[in-house]
């Protein structure tokens, strides 16, 4: 089994720790094909920068043949939907797969994520997604994305104290991790603060894998049917 996992952002670092992160997690035999797209924003913190990263995002799937399912590995769910139109192997993206997991891990759960020009975003596909009376609050740490990169950085201490205050203040029962920047950090917060704490990118690999076992595919009903473009260029394949 083939996965490629797209960091939509043009930050090569973070793509190397997405890969590390998906390739722990996945069962033997499965290849993690981790890349990002040569031009567009170095990091994804808001509604401008997802739009302005989703050509390169979808030039990828569109130019990688060998996969068998992808993830896209901004919390986000950066250019879901149009990817999902590309191909009929399963797209998953590392908040939505995050969220589900949480909703059955716990009654309640809150999100941390970094800037809070983020969160309006992630509020919008919690109702999308039918899960944000699950959702007790999204939180902002306060953590550029590019901080989490940078070494010496405290950006895990500052996540951690507002876990700490999602857990005082919401009641929360479980944690959503919300940037794939941080998916080093689950397993140290989760022992932390004893309970579960959800990293998109690890949850998105065991969705991929699951569906991909199943033989299940993308619909190509309804919105998800290609693109006129890509029928046009299949049935010209064709002939």
């Amino acid at each position: 089994m083939r996965i490629l996992v797209v960091n939509p952002n043009t930050t090569r670092h973070m793509t190397d720790k997405i890969g590390a992160a998906a390739r722990r997690v996945a069962s033997p035999g499965t290849e993690i094909l981790a890349v990002n797209p040569k031009e567009g924003p170095a990091a994804i913190e808001g509604y401008y920068d997802e739009a302005m990263c989703v050509p390169g995002l979808l030039e990828i799937i569109r130019g990688t043949v060998d996969f068998d399912a992808v993830v896209i590995a901004c919390f986000d769910d950066t250019g879901l939907d149009a990817a999902r139109c590309l191909t009929d192997r399963p797209v998953i993206g590392i908040g939505e797969a995050a969220y589900h997991m949480a909703s059955m891990l716990s009654n309640r759960f809150s999100v941390v994520t970094t800037l809070a020009r983020s969160v309006p975003a992630l509020e919008h596909n919690l109702t999308r997604y039918g899960l944000a009376a699950r959702c007790a609050r999204v939180r902002a740490s306060d953590v550029p994305v590019l901080e989490l990169e940078r070494p010496g950085s405290d950006a895990c201490g500052r996540i951690s104290a507002e876990v700490g205050r999602a857990i005082a203040e919401d009641r929360a029962e479980a944690i959503v991790l919300g940037c794939a920047g941080m998916a080093d950090f689950a397993a140290s917060l989760s022992a932390e603060h004893g309970l579960p704490v959800i990293d998109g990118v690890v949850a998105a690999v065991a969705l991929c894998e699951a569906m991909v076992r199943l033989n299940l595919q993308t619909s190509r009903r309804g919105g998800y049917a290609p693109p006129v473009a890509a029928r046009d260029e299949t049935r010209a394949a064709a002939t």
